[in-house]
């Protein structure tokens, strides 16, 4: 891990290397890895498999992409999205996780997560 990036082993561990292809800042992301766009079928299968969504709360948000959250049973999860959804989640936002299919949904928003 280098000291000027502390997020690099986990940007190893979940692809969020910059350089992918298809993956560009903003909104121009085209990339369908786990934590940018959100691919149909991944909407699809977290829509069908009902049972795997977990409730939780967001604790804080980055400018870098991660997402802390505690589901309600007390459990941490960390998450990353390349859209950086600060100006879309803010903390005490009421969400869920599909952990099994890399989505967090928001109401009727949907977003792909990389989990970390």
């Amino acid at each position: 891990m280098s000291p000027h990036n502390p997020h690099a082993a986990a940007e190893s561990r979940t692809g969020l290397a910059m350089g992918m292809r298809g993956c560009v800042e903003g909104e121009s992301c085209s990339s369908d890895r786990p934590g940018h766009g959100l691919h149909p079928m991944q909407d699809r299968l977290s829509r069908i498999v009902a049972s795997r969504w977990t409730d939780a709360v967001v604790v804080a948000t980055a400018s870098d992409g991660f997402v802390e959250l505690v589901d309600l049973e007390g459990g941490a999860h960390r998450v990353w999205n390349h859209g950086a959804l600060t100006g879309r989640l803010a903390a005490g936002d009421p969400v869920a996780l599909h952990p099994v299919y890399g989505v967090l949904a928001r109401g009727d928003d949907r977003y792909s997560v990389a989990a970390v």
